[in-house]
């Protein structure tokens, strides 16, 4: 199985459509990178407490975050096929808070968190403005064909 979604936000109610629609631009987003798949990724949907614990262990940031990506591969060029490539973890609570300021649907804004998660964990980065464009191209590429 290798998208697997788990909701652990028990805080609000996630409908079944939106965890499916999940796993499967997950698993599209992985083909569309030439990836097997016989791999794993993990996408955990949490509140900002449990984020922010998270982040704080992981980043010594003490604050609420969207999404954390958190790579189980030393290499991202050259892993095995049935290999679990890593956890993505995104905060309902931060997703409605941007989805209600950017004014786009809670099930955009998190199937955009999700999209960008994997990403990081397929070797993406944003750290420079060329990086940020190619990553929210591919993202807004997945959407598109979502008719996110």
């Amino acid at each position: 199985m290798p998208v697997l979604v788990n909701n652990m936000q028990e805080a609000v109610e996630v409908p079944r459509a939106l965890l499916s629609l999940l796993k499967e631009i997950g698993e599209f987003i992985l083909r569309l990178e030439g990836r097997s798949l016989d791999c794993e990724v993990s996408v955990i949907l949490v509140d900002n407490s449990y984020i922010q614990d998270l982040n704080l262990t992981y980043r010594g940031l003490d604050a609420p975050t969207d999404v954390l990506s958190f790579n189980l591969q030393d290499d991202v060029t050259d892993f095995e096929a049935d290999s679990i490539l890593g956890d993505v973890v995104v905060s309902l609570e931060k997703a409605a808070e941007q989805a209600a300021a950017y004014r786009h649907s809670l099930k955009r804004e998190v199937a955009f968190l999700t999209l960008h998660g994997i990403l990081h964990l397929l070797g993406y980065d944003h750290e420079t403005p060329e990086e940020e464009r190619e990553m929210n191209e591919k993202a807004e590429l997945v959407l598109k064909k979502y008719k996110i």
